[in-house]
């Protein structure tokens, strides 16, 4: 077997399976074995009904007290029936499963493993596992891995997949020395990628990470390193100076540029006019105004004569970025025109033409943007919205569209990260920093409350919705896991269906959705046909909706800091008091030291420096902050002693070239 294998090539994976790992991103042994579990199971004594606890993530010996019933409800099917031992009784819940019905009858006996709720005085499990007790008792010895799934793959075909891989495939190469890995501590390539998924324990998990993660930044520095040793030299063949037309859209604002906004727009015109080309990333906080200041860049390319681009990284963004910035266009004569991929094949066709002839000034647009199909008549300057969701080779991608000049690049992006980790991920950019917020912004009341605050929380959001404004509602899990930890859209959004009804309008939005369909929903949200979207961190980078005045968080606690703070960010974009309700969930006295930092300020640059104080290895299983700069699983907070290792060794061990514009690594 060899690495480059499709994953149908594995024993007991067939065509309908192989289909199911696709949708999960795998279709190679190479995917199979990089991915990654994103938790343990450590399975737990059996105990007795009377023994648990709300929220426990319980094993019980039960036997089937009553006929199993199916009911649907809002195209859901619920399969529901009762079970007990000699010391109570307890519900247990399947959704969607109604084919479970023939195998469960009273008598039956069973160990029921899932986390424990509480409705009233009734105890109830959702879905749980069930086990012979022989099974059960052998499983309690090892860590099981839990994977990301989509629907109907499970976590025990993806560890029989994995397991048959390892069997079948030689030693996976290892790209560093024996001596290299001595002096950096760390272990050895095909050890530790099997550790990843089967460790004898946690000491083993966090060792092996350690050196999946290095590889990732390694690997991502080498590309970043190409990159800079290209285009820092690049002559500057778009030589500009900055126009009057600039200078009337700043002063004709509605409002004053901040300082931090005109420093970096300082900088942008000083980079064009340089003997270089430009290669800047502006820096900013949610909502410090970013894009004002790409506008203004844009505007001066076309008034010197030239095509500007603005790539954004979802469809929504980019027609959101349209509407707002082709009106204020006009006043200065600059033909706006949107390119996506949801475009009709005569509208793209139509709109590639504009391009190339150049009666396009301003191009916005999705990855659309740098097809092969586009070609640019004069792009000198290619702006990239939200960086860190394209990766480095696609923003090279849109700069190379300039042939064989050098456009001047312009990223903005708005994960606050400390300088000193800047330098090290964007390390071919020249970095702007925007760290205040627009005068007219009010500032976002914050609190971290517990789950019996729910009920209040859902009150005042319905009291929200009816004054006209709308809120979102974060939850971790698309759908009901094998944990059981944490909350899930599905279920969530069914629930205040039930307690609302036609009062308030629910929208549902999560990642496993398609394309156009996720587009619909932010559309309509954003258009006002939905008071409240149940959402998971999909909206993290999103559309502007300035009617947004809440923002719950559920189980806040297995969060990053500066994930929160890329959510908080999706409210108070308007004119009016916005709330942000974290909800706790761990059970704690207090809320934890990270909650807190949330609850005291809105500064994402002061939250990125706490958050790198305070994240460790104990919060490798916590939802992934940077997993969108292309990463698996390195987190440049948790893993920023690892960044830096990684850092200082490329420079020592790797070499650039750059001959004709043609980049190669040289290791």
């Amino acid at each position: 077997m060899d690495l480059k294998d499709e994953i149908s090539s594995i024993k007991g994976i067939g065509e309908k399976s192989a289909a199911l790992f696709h949708k999960a991103g795998v279709f190679s042994v190479y995917d199979l074995i990089h991915y990654y579990p994103t938790s343990f199971i450590k399975y737990p004594e059996i105990k007795k009904v009377s023994d648990i606890c709300p929220e426990e993530r319980a094993a019980l010996k039960l036997t089937v007290l009553t006929e199993a019933k199916v009911a649907h409800v809002r195209g859901m099917s619920m399969l529901t029936f009762m079970a007990g031992d000699d010391t109570g009784e307890i519900r247990i819940t399947y959704f969607n499963m109604p084919y479970l019905k023939k195998n469960i009858h009273p008598g039956n006996e069973k160990i029921y493993y899932g986390t424990v709720s509480v409705r009233g005085q009734s105890y109830g499990i959702s879905q749980p596992k069930t086990y012979k007790e022989d099974e059960y008792e052998k499983m309690k010895d090892v860590l099981a891995p839990v994977y990301p799934l989509v629907k109907g793959l499970t976590s025990k075909a993806v560890t029989k997949a994995v397991k048959q891989a390892f069997d079948e495939l030689p030693a996976v190469e290892d790209c560093l020395p024996d001596k290299d890995r001595e002096e950096l501590s760390l272990g050895g390539l095909h050890e530790s990628l099997y550790t990843m998924h089967f460790p004898e324990d946690m000491q083993a998990y966090v060792k092996a990470r350690e050196r999946i993660v290095f590889d990732e930044f390694r690997e991502f520095l080498v590309s970043m390193g190409s990159l800079k040793d290209g285009a820092s030299r690049s002559r500057n063949d778009y030589p500009m100076i900055e126009v009057s037309e600039a200078i009337r859209l700043r002063e004709s604002l509605p409002y004053r540029l901040t300082d931090a906004q005109i420093r970096a727009y300082d900088d942008i015109i000083s980079d064009m006019g340089s003997p270089y080309a430009m290669n800047r990333l502006i820096e900013g906080d949610v909502g410090s105004g970013k894009t004002i200041v790409a506008l203004l860049a844009m505007l001066t390319a076309v008034k010197n004569g030239h095509q500007a681009a603005l790539m954004a990284p979802t469809e929504v963004l980019a027609a959101q970025h349209m509407k707002k910035i082709a009106p204020l266009m006009e006043e200065y004569g600059v033909r706006c025109v949107l390119l996506t991929g949801a475009m009709t094949a005569k509208q793209k066709k139509e709109t590639r033409r504009e391009i190339a002839e150049g009666s396009a000034d301003i191009i916005i647009g999705t990855h659309a943007l740098i097809t092969g199909l586009v070609d640019y008549k004069d792009l000198a300057l290619a702006v990239t919205d939200e960086q860190h969701r394209f990766g480095v080779r696609q923003r090279e991608d849109l700069s190379d569209k300039a042939g064989s000049k050098s456009p001047h690049v312009l990223v903005i992006s708005a994960t606050p990260i400390p300088r000193t980790l800047a330098i090290i991920l964007y390390g071919d950019l020249d970095i702007s920093v925007m760290n205040e917020r627009p005068a007219k912004r009010l500032e976002i009341k914050n609190a971290v409350v517990g789950t019996e605050y729910r009920e209040k929380a859902y009150n005042f959001i319905r009291k929200e919705a009816k004054a006209g404004n709308q809120a979102y509602i974060i939850c971790p899990l698309v759908e009901p896991t094998e944990t059981g930890r944490g909350e899930n859209v599905l279920e969530y959004s069914e629930k205040l269906r039930e307690r609302w009804g036609d009062e308030v309008r629910v929208l549902t939005l999560h990642g496993r959705m398609k394309n156009a369909d996720k587009n619909e929903v932010m559309t309509r949200f954003a258009a006002g046909d939905a008071d409240v979207l149940v959402s998971t961190t999909v909206v993290e980078v999103g559309v502007d909706v300035p009617n947004a005045t809440v923002m719950m968080i559920e189980n806040a606690e297995s969060f990053g800091l500066s994930q929160l703070h890329q959510l908080r960010g999706r409210i108070g974009r308007g004119d009016k008091q916005s709330y942000c309700i974290f909800v706790d969930t761990s059970g704690g006295k207090s809320p934890s030291a990270r909650l807190e930092a949330m609850k005291k300020t809105n500064d994402g640059f002061e939250i990125a420096s706490e958050d790198l104080k305070l994240r460790g290895p104990g919060d490798i299983f916590g939802i992934r902050q940077s997993g969108e700069m292309g990463f698996r699983i390195a987190d440049i907070y948790t893993d920023a002693a690892l960044l830096k290792k990684a850092s200082e060794y490329v420079k020592q061990h790797e070499q650039f070239e750059d001959k004709d514009k043609t980049r190669k690594v040289v290791l």
